[in-house]
């Protein structure tokens, strides 16, 4: 839906009610945002990522989790921080501080990064099914869209059933793991001296940086700011400092059961591959089968279910996280499902194409690129939330101190000079090492990139340096207020009845007659829709098309006879389009239109007419709820 922006996740806001509440139930109102965040921290990339150090280079790359999720306990932090004190989402505030043309390369950006994110569960979840049950590569990637249903299934149960779903998932993850450290008993002396920071370069930069991508996701940032509007809070200085407590705790919970989660993988390909001499294990499938070879078959089973779990949480948090950079940022509002199913074919090309033409083996690779990428966009979300949440004029005594901004400031360099470091050395190595492409580097690959770079620049500087000039009230979602005034009745002259013959359609008509009354004409609509309609149009002549045109001059009959102006209209094919154009060829300023009552997998089978008119028509719609039965 284009339109006004409107609240961040508006089919749950303020949703889950915290207020009343003491003791233990008021911080369980409180958790679940973050877990929702958590499990975007322990997805398929990061098994990848973790999987390739530790085989690769034992536990030297612990202490990179470590500060990942140091960074991401910051971030994370601010992220809540902004939606509970502003009541906006990361996106939102974006769209309200950027020139349109950057939030839409913001948008881009960050819809890569979704993309990207989902790649690694697509693939993340084939593999464990493929473990599991045998099932080809290209079955099982195919199979991973069938998760929308359970999106939708899950997104109308309520935000409690969702978050219960993903707590059931990390426990299963969790569970898993802690069994396996048993089995592989490791070093607790190396796995110390894995948290002593050393130079990086390489290819231990670039599992590094992929480590960051994958744990400090650049989408839960925009997730976060808005997850926590979920809670019903006392908009009062003492309510807001109240949620800032309790979402720290849930943050610093959740974000911890993470890393012992990252932890747990790396360390496992540390002790099971590393310390065994199986230094270049970077394949999620090979793992598995070192894994049976080693240590029996409980350990691989354990592995892979958890693995699937994995990828399942991540996905919805990553549908989540879509609508709401789409919403915020470019103010475009579509259906989860649909938007849901566009991100996963937008997962599923790349994964096909890479089997198709470099084989299963490679796909490990794209998921460790997929999490690069990740890493490379998080200078865009990161440096706008820094700005936001340091800013006096809207966060007020809530805004950021000079401690946590220096932190939060170092942070961004980290990441930022990290990522510089790493396209640096890729473009160079590209060039070297593939001479034939240096024309493309030169015309294409290193102009987006110093473009990209000045659109970091201009991200850092534009809070700084041009600060919008307008009073802190006009950002909230809706816009201002205005005065009512005089409140004269609004005469409709020419309205419109949606007719469709059943019980509804007295309710629909008498709704009709007390908004124009007897000096308004009265037009009834009622579109055929069978596939002959759909073909012929006004020629068509089935026997459903008469059954109505007699149907409907019965209505007119009784209006006229009760001294109405009334007139009816048949409309053939799709009936939004039908009843847009009639409305628009008649010159009607009111329709009245009778809910269908459908619910989430009846929208999809039945459609949902209401909301498609509402796009093709600028005049007021009333709908009118069918009784129940």
């Amino acid at each position: 839906m284009s339109g006004q922006q409107g609240e961040s996740l508006g089919n749950v806001h303020g949703s889950v009610n915290t207020e009343n509440k003491l003791g233990w139930r008021k911080i369980m109102a409180f958790l679940g945002p973050a877990y929702l965040v958590s499990v975007g921290y322990m997805d398929p990339g990061n098994w990848a990522t973790d999987i390739a150090g530790g085989s690769e280079f034992g536990y030297r790359l612990i202490w990179i989790l470590f500060v990942s999720n140091l960074l991401a306990l910051l971030l994370q932090s601010l992220s809540a921080r902004l939606g509970i004190v502003r009541g906006l989402d990361l996106a939102q505030v974006s769209k309200n501080t950027y020139t349109r043309f950057v939030n839409i390369c913001l948008y881009i950006l960050a819809q890569i990064a979704i993309v990207a994110c989902d790649l690694a569960e697509v693939i993340g979840m084939a593999i464990g099914l493929q473990l599991l049950f045998h099932l080809p590569m290209l079955w099982g990637i195919s199979l991973t869209v069938s998760d929308t249903l359970l999106l939708l299934f899950l997104m109308n149960k309520g935000m409690r059933k969702l978050e219960g779903f993903i707590i059931s998932m990390i426990f299963i993850i969790g569970l898993a793991f802690l069994i396996e450290m048993f089995i592989v008993k490791p070093d607790v002396v190396d796995i110390a001296k894995g948290f002593l920071p050393h130079n990086l370069s390489g290819s231990e930069l670039y599992i590094a940086i992929g480590i960051i991508g994958a744990t400090v996701m650049p989408h839960n940032l925009y997730l976060h700011s808005s997850l926590v509007q979920t809670r019903k809070i006392e908009r009062t200085d003492a309510g807001i400092k109240q949620a800032l407590k309790f979402n720290l705790f849930d943050t610093t919970i959740a974000l911890n059961l993470a890393f012992l989660v990252n932890a747990a993988i790396l360390i496992l390909a540390a002790s099971a591959f590393f310390r065994n001499g199986y230094f270049q294990v970077a394949e999620i499938k090979d793992a598995y089968k070192l894994l049976n070879h080693i240590f029996g078959s409980l350990a691989p089973m354990l592995f892979a279910i958890a693995l699937i779990a994995s990828g399942q949480s991540s996905t919805i948090t990553g549908t989540l996280a879509g609508q709401i950079i789409m919403e915020g940022h470019i103010n475009l509002r579509i259906q989860p499902w649909l938007r849901r199913l566009l991100t996963r074919l937008l997962a599923i090309i790349p994964a096909v194409l890479t089997i198709v033409y470099f084989g299963e083996e490679s796909l490990t690779s794209l998921i460790i690129l997929s999490q690069v990428v990740l890493s490379l966009q998080l200078g865009f979300a990161v440096i706008p939330l820094i700005h936001f949440t340091s800013d006096k004029a809207y966060m007020g005594k809530f805004a950021i101190g000079w401690k946590i901004k220096v932190l939060a400031w170092l942070s961004a360099a980290l990441i930022v000079v990290l990522n510089a470091k790493l396209i640096v050395e890729q473009i160079c190595d590209w060039i070297k090492d593939y001479p034939s492409i240096t024309p493309w580097m030169y015309g294409l690959i290193i102009p987006l990139t110093i473009g990209i770079a000045f659109l970091l620049v201009y991200v850092f500087l534009k809070p700084i340096y041009f600060k919008h000039h307008t009073a802190p009230g006009t950002t909230v979602p809706h816009g201002e207020a205005t005065t009512i005034g005089s409140m004269a009745p609004i005469l409709y002259k020419r309205i419109a009845v949606t007719i469709d013959f059943s019980g509804k359609d007295r309710d629909s008509i008498r709704n009709a007659l007390m908004q124009g009354g007897k000096d308004a004409e009265y037009t009834l609509m009622h579109i055929v829709e069978t596939a002959a309609a759909g073909y012929l149009g006004t020629e068509a002549l089935d026997h459903e098309t008469q059954s109505d045109r007699e149907n409907l001059d019965k209505y007119i009959a009784e209006l006229r006879a009760m001294h109405y102006h009334a007139h009816g209209i048949i409309g053939y094919g799709k009936a939004s389009n039908a009843i847009a154009k009639i409305v628009n060829d008649e010159g009607i300023d009111f329709i009245v239109m009778g809910g269908h009552g459908h619910k989430a997998l009846k929208d999809i089978i039945f459609g949902t007419t209401v909301d498609a008119v509402r796009h093709r028509v600028n005049v007021p719609i009333l709908i009118v709820k069918p009784d129940k039965q």
